[in-house]
């Protein structure tokens, strides 16, 4: 079973094609981006390493998926011969609301319902529904699935994501805490079960995904009890751009100070804010840490207060589960940035956490341990793997359809 995996943006969108039956492999993969603009660009490449890479004219979502499902059957760096190989797509979405606590088959009521949710996720829903209608329009009858960020994270208990404000916001508006990153959280958390050798029902897994985004959840048992983002994707650590948890008083008091708009104080949370408002001078962790290494004090400073927040939720996580048996770290950052991981797990050995700094030296991009074998608590570094989270429920409902 041939899936197509599609993660489109608002003006990019990403891709990838596995072959589902037995073992799942990596077919061909790639990225477009401008969409909308005259100077497009395609990226392509197959497992096998045949790439291709153009820029041209990609007016809208239904050009570049064409583009893509072009790619696939090309008779030179293709990887099938017939768009009929393609058996179902797959396609990320971010925010499902209430209404959706698992992955599910695609029909005119599902989309009704996502297009219900643009108000709680404006910036990625569009996109998402772009996509989902696209691929109607190439491929009519395909049979698609919608994998969403937040279902994972609903099986949060009430008093987890409930907000303390006027209940009748909540069942007018369905103001509360929600979650992200969920993909990313359900696969690394399996995969560390299976890593330390036991039952996922019978784990405590705190899950780091730390990048430009970042998040962290705690996985009690199989199921994410709470996690770091909240109603929007703002709430929670220090990001790139965004500020994370700030006291809403300081927010409304700069919005008087300042004289601004919701749209300009909006600007300042998600795109001003973070480790590029802190350190005055980049949003990438690279960069970052670069500078603090060569004297930057604010970069010092912004990477000081990147490791602390993810401390403070890992604490917070590890008694609200009672006990932790493992910590994960994934994301661009948790996944090769050895010096914000050293930052995050000095000076946990009170805890049961062992952390073996010669080992991190020598992990990035890869899965391992990054604690001594004797840790009571084991720290890894596991790489996220989405799109095969997406594929993996695409098959299993286009598997079910009766």
């Amino acid at each position: 079973m041939k899936i197509l995996v599609l993660n489109c943006g608002s003006s990019s969108i990403k891709y990838q094609f596995l072959e589902m039956d037995g073992e799942p492999q990596l077919l061909a993969k790639g990225l477009l981006e401008r969409i909308g603009l005259s100077d497009g660009e395609i990226s392509h490449k197959t497992e096998d390493g045949r790439q291709f890479k153009k820029t041209l004219d990609i007016p809208n979502h239904t050009d570049g998926i064409s583009l893509v499902i072009k790619a696939l059957t090309d008779s030179s760096h293709g990887v099938i011969k017939d768009v009929n190989e393609i058996v179902a797509v797959g396609h990320r979405v971010v925010h499902g609301g209430e209404e959706f606590t698992k992955s599910v088959l695609i029909n005119d009521k599902v989309k009704e319902k996502i297009i219900e949710c643009i108000d709680l996720a404006p910036l990625h829903n569009p996109a998402n529904i772009k996509g989902i209608e696209a691929m109607e329009e190439i491929l009519p009858g395909i049979p698609q699935v919608a994998v969403f960020d937040t279902s994972f994270h609903q099986t949060m208990p009430k008093h987890a994501y409930l907000y303390g404000l006027p209940y009748e916001y909540y069942e007018k508006h369905r103001i509360r805490r929600y979650g992200f990153h969920g993909t990313s959280h359900k696969y690394v958390s399996l995969r560390a079960s299976e890593f330390i050798r036991k039952d996922f029902k019978d784990c405590r897994i705190i899950t780091c995904h730390l990048g430009n985004g970042a998040s962290i959840a705690a996985v009690k048992y199989g199921e994410s009890i709470d996690t770091s983002m909240g109603h929007t994707p703002v709430e929670g650590l220090i990001m790139g751009t965004r500020c994370g948890d700030t006291g809403l008083g300081a927010i409304l008091y700069l919005m008087d100070k300042e004289n601004l708009t919701l749209k300009e104080i909006n600007d300042v949370i998600n795109k001003k804010g973070g480790m590029l408002g802190i350190s005055g001078l980049s949003p990438d962790m690279r960069d970052l840490s670069q500078a603090a290494i060569s004297g930057h004090e604010r970069a010092a400073v912004a990477l000081d207060v990147f490791a602390y927040r993810v401390r403070k939720y890992i604490g917070a996580y590890a008694f609200a589960m009672g006990g932790v048996d493992a910590i994960v770290f994934t994301g661009g950052i948790g996944e090769n940035a050895k010096l914000v991981r050293e930052r995050i797990c000095e000076d946990l050995e009170f805890y049961g956490i062992k952390f073996d700094i010669s080992k991190n030296l020598e992990v990035q991009g890869i899965e391992a341990e990054i604690s001594t074998s004797d840790s009571r608590i084991k720290v890894l570094v596991i790489p996220t793997n989405e799109e095969l989270v997406i594929a993996n429920d695409t098959k299993y409902i286009v598997g079910n359809i009766s």
